[in-house]
């Protein structure tokens, strides 16, 4: 992907219409989510022939800091320190987003989706393809836990005065 694709990239991020799909859930037994920030699901944001490279160059061009390359853990689990991207780089997944079924709700994925989960938002990889990968990215600043059990407290603080990203292509439906 050269500069000019990754310019055009953006720009159709940008643009009236093109909005992702837009996911609010709310707490799901042990799973805070996040019921005030929805999921952001992108849907063939790039070609799946582009490169991983190109892929984390537009993911950090929005905003946000590509951090790891591997897969989505197999169990549910959210993070409460940071909001994160999930650049699907390669292949596709099953995924549940929200926790367990049936108040989760379970989506496939392709090569070239992303999607912005905001803290708290439960995640869990049901199935793959062998070549699936993606790309993890966080807003800066700030570092992701994780965390397999329900919130206390403090975690519960802590998610509820998260700074998000004020400005960026991908989170602009968050303001």
């Amino acid at each position: 992907m050269d500069r000019r694709t990754l310019t055009q990239a953006l720009a159709a991020m940008l643009a009236p219409g093109k909005e992702p799909e837009s996911l609010l859930l709310k707490r799901n037994g042990w799973m805070p989510n996040n019921e005030k920030l929805p999921v952001l699901l992108y849907r063939a944001l790039v070609t799946p022939a582009t490169s991983v490279e190109a892929f984390e160059e537009l993911i950090a061009k929005s905003g946000w800091k590509p951090q790891w390359r591997n897969g989505v853990y197999p169990f549910h689990h959210y993070h409460s320190t940071a909001h994160e991207v999930l650049g699907f780089a390669r292949g596709e997944a099953k995924l549940i987003l929200g926790g367990e079924l049936p108040g989760g709700v379970e989506l496939t994925v392709k090569a070239g989706d992303l999607a912005v989960l905001p803290c708290g938002t439960g995640h869990c990889r049901v199935s793959a393809s062998s070549d699936f990968l993606v790309i993890g990215a966080y807003t800066l600043n700030q570092d992701w836990d994780l965390c397999r059990a329900a919130p206390d407290a403090a975690a519960i603080e802590r998610m509820k005065k998260l700074p998000y990203p004020a400005q960026g292509a991908l989170t602009r439906s968050w303001r």
